[in-house]
């Protein structure tokens, strides 16, 4: 118990030299279900931060059909790698736009509450080494993450919910906002409504869940906004581009280039940051129960 508590003190003194005024945010996306159009939205606006002049880093939790894809590009390794020793960051991170990279890592985090003490510093080593450093990191969490949900997510800044107006997704986001809330005491969950036939659609959806999530005193929740059917979307999907970059007038785009500049907006807790960032992953890896999560 004493040597792993000297560790971590050293860490986080060490994590404080590295960083210093650290002003990376960390946003995760998540979905009640699979097939929310959470990986499209994160490409899309990936892209459009880095437009804007952003550093952005996107952790891609997926096993399959990730981020990567979205741009045209093929995932061949993962993160865990990295921090075993057996590739080089540059064997794994995808420069893939303008000040966009991604980074495959659903292998790294289904082990990391496994992770030894020199994985765990080797991790370390790895994300605060990140040249440029990220202003942005976007995860793409996975809904099929073997814990239940991602301590990537957990540990995030922010954390965006993507709902499509049905009523069986919606009922999952709701039963994702309950479960994650009362087992981790998140309480703070912004709502992004996909594929909406109308704006109308978009402030029902929300209104509905955030009504039950109040009433409950389970969280509170903060409309993102709605994003609308767009067939160019989808076709951009299709051809593995952004519709931002491949369709930016389309009505989708659009809306997902204002999201980015919304999102550069959000009010910035002072003690946000990479290295906060980084000491809380390794601090629920460790504690996690997934027990908590599937109650």
């Amino acid at each position: 118990m004493v040597e792993q508590t000297d560790y971590r003190g050293d860490q986080a003194a060490g994590l404080r030299r590295l960083f210093g005024h650290q002003t990376t945010r960390v946003i995760t996306f998540v979905g009640g279900s699979a097939g929310v159009g959470r990986s499209t939205i994160v490409a899309n606006l990936a892209l459009a931060l880095g437009r804007l002049g952003k550093e952005v880093l996107v952790l891609d939790e997926n096993t399959r059909g990730g981020v990567a894809a979205c741009y045209g590009a093929l995932a061949r390794n993962d993160l865990l790698q990295v921090v075993n020793r057996e590739k080089g960051l540059d064997d794994v991170l995808l420069t893939v736009g303008p000040g966009v990279r991604v980074l495959p890592a659903a292998c790294a985090v289904s082990e990391l509450p496994r992770l030894t003490l020199d994985q765990q510093d080797s991790l370390l080593a790895v994300l605060s080494g990140l040249v440029p450093c990220p202003d942005y990191i976007l995860v793409d969490a996975s809904h099929d993450h073997p814990l239940g949900f991602s301590p990537f997510g957990l540990a995030a800044h922010e954390t965006v919910i993507v709902v499509p107006p049905t009523a069986g997704a919606i009922t999952e986001a709701y039963a994702l906002i309950k479960k994650v809330s009362l087992a981790y005491a998140s309480r703070h969950y912004r709502v992004l409504v996909n594929r909406a036939r109308a704006v109308e659609d978009g402030r029902t959806v929300f209104g509905n869940i955030a009504r039950v999530t109040h009433g409950r005193k389970l969280a509170h929740l903060e409309y993102a906004g709605c994003l609308p059917v767009d067939e160019r979307l989808s076709q951009a999907a299709r051809l593995c581009q952004p519709a931002v970059g491949l369709y930016p007038e389309s009505p989708a785009a659009k809306l997902l280039r204002t999201l980015a500049g919304n999102i550069l907006d959000w009010p910035v807790n002072e003690a946000a940051g990479l290295e906060q960032f980084l000491q809380q992953l390794l601090h629920l890896s460790q504690r996690y129960d997934p027990v908590a999560i599937y109650a």
